[in-house]
């Protein structure tokens, strides 16, 4: 295929995914606006009342970012995930193995549609976190980039995960049994500074707490962690992921019976 079919396929893979998740935005993109609300209003308003700074920010400043980026994670995976699986199961994932399509298309053409969403996604939880939280945004590229950035890799995430899903009980058990726990103990909530010395240690296991911290660097200039190691862990990550994504499309994992 010449680089004008490729470029129109990729474009096509793109506007499908996008479209996919945009028809049913009651179901995509209310959700999480909804719940970033009540997060605000029980964490942030309630229980953060009885807290102080944290970093000489309000509580519900400092955990603004990590809300933002928690619905950007699980957006961008979920998308990917669920629309890789469901062609899967409808079997039009083969057509577009077995046609001129290189693998790399295939994959950029669904991480894109992850992408989009969690970067919608990111967007309308950011306008509703403006209404509980003065953020200060300190630093807008790297803000953009980091949530393009993690949105990719969780998208790669979610592809990986729908490439070896049997059934549709098997796309939840990623989210439920690592994702979620990984997000809720990736400084979200508390700085990693109050934890005990041995828990500080163990968080810095836990790469989500890089791509939050370095989100919340870039809205409000405070980080637990170095931002360049941060980069330097998500582009890594991200590689690898999608090396991975295009071994096992050539592998035929989960597809070839």
């Amino acid at each position: 295929m010449n680089i004008h079919t490729q470029s129109v396929a990729l474009q096509t893979i793109l506007i499908k995914e996008t479209l996919r998740f945009l028809r049913i935005w009651i179901q995509t993109l209310l959700p999480p606006a909804i719940t970033t609300a009540l997060y605000f209003i029980i964490f942030g308003k309630l229980i953060g009342a009885q807290l102080g700074p944290v970093d000489g920010l309000t509580y519900t400043q400092y955990i603004a970012p990590g809300l933002i980026m928690m619905a950007v994670i699980t957006n961008a995976y979920s998308n990917v995930v669920s629309s890789f699986f469901s062609a899967k199961f409808q079997r039009h994932i083969e057509e577009m193995l077995v046609s001129p399509l290189p693998n790399t298309i295939i994959v950029l053409g669904f991480v894109g549609g992850g992408v989009a969403r969690g970067l919608a996604v990111g967007v309308v939880v950011t306008a509703v976190s403006l209404f509980f939280a003065d953020l200060h945004w300190q630093h807008p590229l790297l803000t953009f980039a980091i949530m393009v950035l993690t949105s990719a890799l969780f998208a790669l995430g979610g592809l990986i995960n729908g490439i070896f899903a049997k059934s549709f009980d098997d796309i939840s058990i990623i989210p439920t049994f690592v994702l979620t726990p990984l997000i809720y103990l990736g400084g979200i909530f508390y700085s990693i500074k109050m934890l005990p010395p041995f828990w500080q240690d163990a968080s810095l296991f836990n790469p989500i707490l890089y791509m939050i911290n370095a989100f919340r660097f870039g809205i409000l200039g405070v980080s637990d962690i170095d931002v360049r190691v941060a980069l330097a862990i998500i582009l890594s990550f991200a590689a690898t992921l999608f090396g991975y994504s295009l071994w096992l499309l050539r592998r035929g994992t989960g597809i070839r019976t």
